[in-house]
């Protein structure tokens, strides 16, 4: 199988909040955040794999600062690693304030997804290719957080038994 690069799959959505994404506070809640980022991520997740995808695990998730009612939200999405049917995306989240340019770095998160055939089944993706060094040093930091994930998951099943 012909591997892909990184950039093949990236992607960069910009959506403007709005008064109906907004908590009692008024600033944007999380939760419509989360969504973008998911949204994002599994676009780039599918363009990776050709194929539909579901959403595994969120590793991170951390909030930085605020979203407000009018900034526009921007989701940088990318492939950091790949397995053999899973994949785990990275996005960074900003909000810009268009009208004084100010941009705030608001969220970031890794997901994990899985590739899935036409029964609903894990399938087989290309593998990546890495091309810059921050490529190489991203995958390298996802096999990491993968390997600690797999040790958490076992802990938890042998405490369950």
């Amino acid at each position: 199988m012909k591997g892909k690069t990184v950039s093949e799959s990236s992607l960069f959505i910009v959506q403007q909040m709005t008064q109906s994404d907004a908590n009692l506070a008024g600033n944007v809640h999380g939760g419509i955040i989360m969504k973008q980022i998911d949204t994002a991520a599994g676009i780039v997740a599918a363009r990776h794999s050709s194929s539909n995808v579901v959403t595994a695990s969120i590793d991170r998730l951390d909030f930085y600062n605020p979203v407000y009612v009018g900034d526009l939200l921007k989701v940088n999405a990318c492939i950091n690693y790949v397995g053999t049917s899973s994949m785990e995306i990275g996005a960074r989240v900003e909000a810009e304030n268009f009208l004084t340019g100010e941009i705030r770095h608001t969220a970031s998160a890794y997901l994990t997804f899985v590739a899935l055939d036409s029964e609903g089944k894990p399938k087989s993706i290309p593998p990546l290719e890495l091309k810059t060094e921050e490529e190489k040093r991203r995958h390298k930091e996802a096999e990491q957080r993968r390997k600690i994930r797999l040790e958490e998951r076992k802990r938890e099943h042998d405490s369950q038994n």
